[in-house]
């Protein structure tokens, strides 16, 4: 009998114990800083590693030299590299920019674990007004706009997250085609996604 009530209290102390703990958490056990993952650094040369961005410029501008974007920033890493009219009179203008945010994670509240830095990422993909590209590796977004009357000219507008980071790619050009404009600007999303594994 002695050994069923000592058994019995043993229990009831530990299930109280657990249910003791959730409930402080429940209702307002801080979040320390060290428990929120920061934003991760990126390399110093990202922009050289995503490599030659020469197929997307007009080729007078670059000729056969290899063009790397111009790297600036230092939490978002922007990339980027363009032609100007006055150099290039075929074209009205070329020009790519790639930003590469990595994300961190974020306070949620008393009560509750922090947002991770994926679940950051995914909110700003999720919450982009642009429309869903399927059948990609990773979850992406694409928008496309027309400029001039001939329809040769597009801005094309992806974002692409793998993550913890969101790679977004603004290129325009003319003349183009639309999804010749978007196939190029996903590529190139990719190949920034892939650097930063």
């Amino acid at each position: 009998m002695a050994s069923r009530l000592v058994r019995g209290t043993a229990i009831g102390c530990g299930v109280a114990a657990v249910a003791g703990a959730g409930f402080g958490f429940a209702v307002g056990e801080p979040v320390q800083p060290e428990d929120i993952v920061p934003a991760r650094s990126m390399p110093a040369d990202l922009c050289a590693r995503v490599g030659d961005v020469s197929s997307l410029l007009p080729k007078a501008s670059s000729g056969a030299a290899k063009v790397t974007m111009v790297q600036g920033g230092s939490t978002s890493i922007t990339c980027e590299a363009g032609s100007s009219r006055s150099k290039v009179s075929a074209y009205t203008a070329a020009a790519v920019k790639v930003t590469i945010t990595p994300y961190g994670g974020r306070d949620a509240g008393a009560g509750n674990a922090p947002f991770t830095p994926e679940q950051m990422a995914k909110t700003v993909l999720s919450r982009s007004p642009m429309d869903a590209v399927p059948d990609r590796p990773y979850p992406t977004k694409a928008s496309r706009s027309a400029s001039g009357i001939s329809g040769e000219a597009w801005t094309v507008r992806t974002l692409v997250q793998r993550a913890d980071i969101v790679v977004q790619v603004d290129y325009t050009a003319n003349p183009i085609d639309a999804d010749t404009a978007q196939k190029a600007a996903l590529v190139l999303a990719d190949r920034a996604i892939w650097e930063t594994k």
